[in-house]
């Protein structure tokens, strides 16, 4: 199946509030096979609504509808969808009982107008709103399928969650969909997409989908099949043929991130870690520091920005050039020395905008050590503005120090 998400509201236009429902959907639907084309905002205007309806007809089998069911004259998406897809609305008994309840619940008054919110699409499959009042609807209409869904992410994100997906797994397959996410770092969408082209060409079952986000490159693999058993096996040998030609950027899968992995192989080896940044300021701590339990393998770390801390505190000789690999090894050890760890990593460079001792911006050198094995440092060249270079060091140093403790 082909959608097209449509989100109504003129809120989202103005730019007052973000249409994070759109990624939410459009990641969802990937995951169980259904391709999103087109993505579409339109305002609280029924005109508007139902030409942005005609154009989506043209060139989608699903119509996915977020907002504009509320009680007030603006909400005028069942209306408009109504009168494209020639069916009458009416009230939903089971709705109106829950809208009722939550009233009376709550000790405000009924009003006329909050009505509205139980109107639904009349032969329309209703999915109940657990965390509010206007229920959501499926309609199978003059070969479209019209899926309406409330705006808030609160409801819509469990009704989606708990009915529409079951529902459309029902309604578009004849066995279950499966996903996998192979997770890769160090090599770009465009080499890595190049690398596998023929293998991609091939695809029928498994499907694979390449996606890029935050300097990591991601490929989800989706098999159907009529067993869990059938599938993986299915999951399996796409995966395999993929690591034989790119196994050495491959670290984890679904939703593992870097930081997480490293986490759990400290926790898994009993090490502990400090670390000493010059380059990043901080910002490799933060991240570490995000997951919760990271206290009992994480020591601390050291803010070296200024030349003095190196020296004073972690022992760089005054004649050494601070942006090089002998500067990020010597961090690395010292800092592992200070703190008492079992693994030591540090970053040094320049962000930028300008150079420092004649090292163009971009320029990165990155140390692990860990104790009772040779420490190694890593040199980059990042592009980049000064925030980007320090957030990919900080993904690098992580990458470079999984693939460490992957070796111990």
């Amino acid at each position: 199946m082909n959608a097209e998400i449509i989100a109504v509201g003129t809120e989202l236009l103005l730019g007052q509030i973000l249409n994070t429902n759109a990624k939410f959907l459009s990641q969802k639907l990937a995951s169980i096979g259904v391709n999103v084309y087109f993505q579409t905002v339109v305002g609280d205007n029924a005109e508007r609504l139902s030409s942005a309806i005609a154009v989506a007809q043209q060139r989608a089998d699903v119509l996915i509808f977020t907002g504009g069911l509320g009680p007030t004259k603006d909400d005028l998406t069942k209306e408009t969808i109504a009168n494209a897809a020639g069916v009458k609305l009416v009230y939903d008994e089971p709705a109106m009982d829950a809208i009722a309840a939550y009233f009376t619940k709550t000790g405000r008054a009924f009003t006329e107008n909050n009505k509205k919110q139980a109107l639904v699409l009349e032969g329309a499959v209703v999915f109940p709103n657990d965390f509010g009042m206007a229920p959501g609807m499926a309609l199978a209409a003059g070969g479209k399928l019209y899926v309406l869904l409330p705006g808030p992410p609160k409801e819509m994100i469990p009704m989606y969650e708990r009915y529409v997906e079951p529902y459309l797994i029902q309604l578009g397959s004849t066995g279950n969909l499966y996903s996998r996410v192979l997770r890769f770092f160090g090599i770009g969408e465009s080499q890595l997409e190049d690398v596998l082209q023929d293998i991609i060409d091939a695809q029928t079952n498994p499907t694979i989908a390449p996606l890029a986000a935050e300097g990591e490159v991601t490929l989800r693999l989706t098999a159907k099949a009529t067993t869990e058993i059938e599938a993986h096996e299915l999951l399996n040998k796409t995966e395999q043929q993929i690591l034989e030609r790119v196994g050495s950027f491959f670290y984890g899968y679904d939703n593992e991130s870097l930081h997480t992995k490293v986490i759990d192989l400290l926790h898994a080896k009993g090490y502990t870690l400090s670390c000493a940044e010059s380059l990043t300021g901080g910002m490799f701590a933060a991240k570490i520091t995000d997951v919760p339990g990271v206290s009992s393998c994480f020591k601390g770390g050291v803010q070296c920005y200024d030349r003095s801390v190196k020296e004073k505190l972690l022992g760089i000789p005054a004649d050494m050039q601070v942006v090089s690999s002998q500067c990020a090894g010597l961090l690395a050890t010292n800092v592992l020395t200070l703190l008492q760890s079992d693994v030591g990593i540090s970053f040094t460079g320049v962000a930028g905008p300008e150079p420092l001792e004649n090292q163009a911006p971009g320029t990165v050198h990155i140390g692990v050590a860990i104790k009772g094995k040779h420490t190694e440092t890593f040199s980059l060249k990042l592009g980049g503005n000064r925030i980007l270079v320090r957030e990919r060091a900080v993904k690098y140093g992580l990458y470079y120090l999984l693939k460490r403790l992957e070796e111990c």
